[in-house]
């Protein structure tokens, strides 16, 4: 089994991989194409699947800094807060695209646009506000915070990965690449 970095920074980076495909997929835009309606849907079971994992892990992480801080000052409250607030627009962005996936299962041809619309919100809004990398929210200094405070021991509760989460991760992120189009054209490698 790898190690607790290992399996956070490789979970980031399957998610970084859906991001990126999900972005060309609606740049290219289908243009009705109904052979894509399975890869978007995959897509949106990867992304409920992952960022809920990595929005549950964001909010422990600022529960415990609360908890373990010496001093809780204003800018500290207003990093907390921004990432709250990122968090929230985040989470309602993301159910925006799942309810276009969902229906996406049922009627594929009429609902295309609208996943692509909601999709293009949450990268945009992934982008605008959570940093290039994809999830990263390090405007106040949280994750420097978190790393001075954090015992090897709160890491692993914080990120509460198990066997059985990483694995499920990772069949949802093979699903993606299983049901990519072919003719999506990816961006190159940076």
């Amino acid at each position: 089994m790898t190690n607790l970095q290992e399996r956070m920074g490789g979970e980031r980076r399957r998610m970084r991989a859906v991001r990126l495909k999900l972005s060309a997929a609606i740049a290219q835009s289908t243009s009705g194409k109904t052979d894509w309606a399975p890869f978007y849907v995959a897509v949106g079971d990867y992304m409920e699947a992952s960022m809920g994992r990595l929005h549950a892990q964001d909010i422990k992480m600022g529960d415990m800094i609360r908890e373990k801080a010496a001093t809780v000052d204003d800018n500290l409250n207003k990093a907390l807060s921004t990432m709250a607030k990122r968090l929230i627009g985040l989470e309602q962005r993301l159910k925006r695209m799942l309810a276009a996936r969902d229906s996406l299962r049922s009627s594929v041809a009429a609902d295309l646009s609208e996943f692509e619309n909601a999709a293009r919100e949450l990268t945009e809004y992934i982008l605008g506000n959570l940093g290039k990398g994809g999830l990263g929210h390090d405007g106040g200094g949280l994750n420097s915070l978190a790393a001075k405070l954090f015992s090897p021991e709160d890491w692993e509760y914080m990120a509460n990965i198990t066997d059985e989460e990483m694995a499920r991760e990772v069949e949802l992120f093979e699903k993606v690449d299983a049901t990519t189009p072919p003719d999506l054209e990816l961006p190159p490698a940076d």
